[in-house]
């Protein structure tokens, strides 16, 4: 069985949504006698994270309402790398893209290692589309599944269909097909989002 970890790492001066100051993670090292202990700031949106309604939608559910059902189980991984700007109706309707699926895009997005401003995203039309699809997840290797959009339509229909959303993910070494999928995000309670270790297993049942 093979392991891959599709989860960016958190460090100092890691890649941030909009290269802000701000969003950088901070690392505060004591060490007192033999014992250190760190204090650790970071955004909620930090690197790999699962985002709540409430980002986009201002009486939206917090993260804790979150099923763990819908993040452990059956995961599809679909190469786009040859889209260009947005993922769209039209890039996804000859997937095989069924309800229930968790589907995760593998873009151009998984080649680079900086914080691009035009990063490939999902475009209202194809967020339509996975929501009439009834599927149950949805995960890209931005930081944002939308990009600039105004009023933030892509968040709003995916999560006005009950749909999970992770967003940066690492899966420059992964094939397109079937996993097993185990995203474990920390159990933050009244937050927008949380940040996630998130594990493809090949060759596990689906």
């Amino acid at each position: 069985m093979k392991v891959y970890d599709i989860t960016a790492p958190v460090f100092e001066g890691m890649p941030v949504y909009k290269n802000k100051p701000e969003k950088q993670p901070k690392f505060i090292k004591t060490t007192n006698a033999h014992v250190t202990e760190s204090k650790l700031e970071m955004d909620a949106h930090t690197g790999t994270h699962i985002d709540a309604p409430l980002h986009m939608i201002n009486d939206g559910e917090t993260f804790e309402t979150l099923s763990l059902d819908k993040l452990v189980g059956s995961a599809k991984v679909f190469d786009l790398t040859q889209v260009e700007d947005g993922i769209t109706k039209a890039d996804l309707e000859n997937l095989d893209i069924q309800e229930n699926d968790f589907v995760l895009f593998k873009t151009s997005n998984s080649l680079e290692d900086e914080f691009n401003f035009e990063f490939i995203f999902l475009k209202e039309d194809g967020a339509k589309f996975l929501a009439e699809r009834k599927v149950r997840g949805v995960g890209i290797d931005a930081l944002g599944v939308e990009r600039s959009q105004p009023g933030h339509p892509t968040h709003k229909a995916l999560f006005g269909a009950d749909i999970i959303v992770i967003e940066g993910l690492r899966l420059k070494e992964v094939a397109p097909g079937s996993y097993f999928m185990v995203a474990a995000p920390l159990k933050l309670v009244g937050t927008d989002a949380s940040p996630a270790r998130v594990l493809l297993f090949e060759g596990m049942p689906q």
